[in-house]
């Protein structure tokens, strides 16, 4: 009897679902890169609606009757929880955070050890999408909640604060929350097909922020492109006094947009890597 017969090679298990996401998790945080950027990016958003949020305090006095009745009437305090730039700056940031969980591994080399370890490449990269938006998901809560509640504090002082059960406030918390998690899937979709920062970064702008300013409501298939965009998708969800000119939509829509995104991003991300890396 030979030695292979009497003693078997051992294999390995084949690692767990839970086992890739807690390594997933591990790459993530022990990054001090990682930290840097959701803090900075925190403290960038956050300021931006603080600070608009005391501009109005500030020069509240000098405004008119009629100034002051079309600030409550047009549902300013409320858009004030989350202002456009304040997103802008998240789009922007998310996006590039998303991108480097791959882009990382990538320019480093380290995802050939991954995949070497692991030869299921769709479930690692299902495994680090789970991560990315988990941990997004956490960080649009957090930013989203810190500013509503210090936006809607500072116009309190002057009587114009609303508070989270007042119509559309709710809304516009949850669509600001989930803009995070929904622009860093995208960003973590581009970096698996492109593997490339600067080519990632220019795809991210141009995909989140160019495009949806591009294309105009002028003309109906430019205002379905349009209203296709993560960010008009936003921004209907987060619009109080909704008055369009040419072609409406519903809140339903932009809520399906923003599913549609969520698992377009995804597919792609793990049907790139699995195809490519063959």
């Amino acid at each position: 009897m030979t030695m292979t017969a009497a003693y078997p090679r051992a294999t390995e298990p084949r690692p767990r679902f839970s086992d890739l996401v807690a390594a997933e998790w591990i790459k993530l945080r022990s990054l001090r890169s990682t930290w840097l950027g959701y803090g900075a990016t925190a403290l960038a958003v956050i300021g931006f609606n603080v600070g608009t949020a005391y501009d109005t305090y500030h020069y509240w006095s000098e405004e008119d009757a009629g100034d002051r009745a079309d600030f409550v009437r047009d549902g300013i305090p409320l858009q004030e929880a989350f202002t456009g730039n304040a997103a802008t700056v998240m789009v922007l940031a998310l996006g590039a955070l998303g991108a480097m969980a791959v882009l990382g591994e990538y320019a480093s080399g380290t995802i050939r050890t991954t995949f070497a370890a692991v030869p299921a490449r769709r479930s690692v990269m299902a495994a680090k999408a789970v991560v990315v938006t988990a941990v997004t998901a956490v960080f649009g809560a957090f930013v989203a909640g810190v500013s509503f509640a210090a936006t809607q504090a500072i116009l309190d002082r002057r009587g114009l604060g609303v508070s989270l059960g007042d119509p559309g406030a709710l809304r516009v918390v949850v669509a600001s929350a989930l803009l995070a998690p929904l622009c860093a899937l995208v960003g973590l979709a581009l970096g698996t097909v492109l593997r490339q920062t600067a080519a990632t970064m220019v795809a991210s702008v141009v995909v989140l922020l160019v495009l949806p300013v591009a294309l105009t409501d002028g003309r109906h298939w430019s205002a379905v492109a349009s209203h296709s965009t993560l960010y008009q998708a936003w921004t209907r969800l987060v619009s109080v006094a909704y008055h369009p000119l040419h072609h409406p939509w519903t809140i339903a829509g932009a809520w399906t947009v923003y599913g549609v995104w969520a698992v377009a991003a995804a597919v792609i991300a793990v049907a790139a890597v699995h195809r490519r890396d063959q």
